[in-house]
């Protein structure tokens, strides 16, 4: 008999057939690390070289499209997909998203905040890895822990981490899942000067490869504030090491 997972692995195992997209998933060791940050920058910047979609997937959040800044922007959230299930055109889809920049934003809805059915997900991804060159899912830890996130879909997920024991236990929480999925993983650790733990303690206690190491990057808050992420500090540069490890446009 299946197991309560089977039906979300057979459905994340057609995000892969035929698609051309790179998937790549972002997700935080422990909460405030700049997890939706690093994602919506991953994805701007892989925008440059490719048609990409930024995808939010993160439940509990306030939604992607307040964090790029285009909330007020007209276009489709998730729960105007609702009905999306079945046989979906990614051009489709794509032709209803806001734009953040070149970038193809899907979010969630603060004034909404109801649950997208798992199977209308997973058939809108499916949808837009066929249609775009780049896909960037920001990635809930509660649904990786308990099974139901698309991992074996993703080419690759990045963890985001303090120097921190609170980052180390997170991140050994998402272990076994992530071990499961066989997919490549790394860590993009936010330092400090008062950290009590270096990158390198993170990476061996966690048993992940660290990607990068990141200053803390104190104008980010003020700046996403006034127009969204972005700008040349340390955060854009944790973006530009991920896509340089991804390989694309490099």
């Amino acid at each position: 008999m299946p197991g309560p997972h089977a039906g979300g692995r057979r459905t994340e195992a057609r995000v892969r057939t035929g698609r051309r997209a790179v998937v790549v998933g972002v997700v935080g060791a422990a909460g405030g690390v700049g997890a939706s940050t690093l994602a919506a920058l991953v994805a701007r910047r892989l925008s440059r070289v490719t048609s990409t979609a930024l995808v939010d997937l993160d439940r509990g959040a306030a939604g992607m499209d307040v964090v790029v800044g285009v909330e007020d922007v007209e276009g489709a959230r998730w729960p105007d997909l609702s009905g999306a299930g079945g046989d979906v055109r990614g051009a489709d889809v794509v032709a209803l998203l806001p734009r953040w920049g070149a970038c193809a934003v899907l979010s969630a809805d603060r004034t909404r905040p109801t649950t997208v059915d798992p199977g209308v997900r997973l058939d809108v991804l499916h949808a837009l890895a066929c249609e775009v060159g780049a896909l960037v899912l920001d990635l809930d830890r509660g649904t990786i822990v308990d099974g139901d996130a698309p991992l074996a879909a993703c080419d690759a997920v990045v963890v985001a981490a303090r120097p921190d024991l609170r980052s180390v236990a997170g991140a050994l929480a998402l272990r076994p899942r992530l071990d499961e999925a066989a997919t490549t993983c790394g860590l993009v650790v936010r330092g400090g000067a008062s950290a009590a733990l270096g990158a390198a303690d993170v990476g061996a206690a966690s048993g992940l490869d660290v990607w990068h190491v990141a200053r803390r990057d104190r104008a980010l808050v003020a700046r996403a504030e006034r127009v969204g992420p972005g700008g040349r500090g340390p955060a854009a540069r944790s973006a530009d090491a991920v896509v340089r490890r991804l390989g694309i446009g490099t």
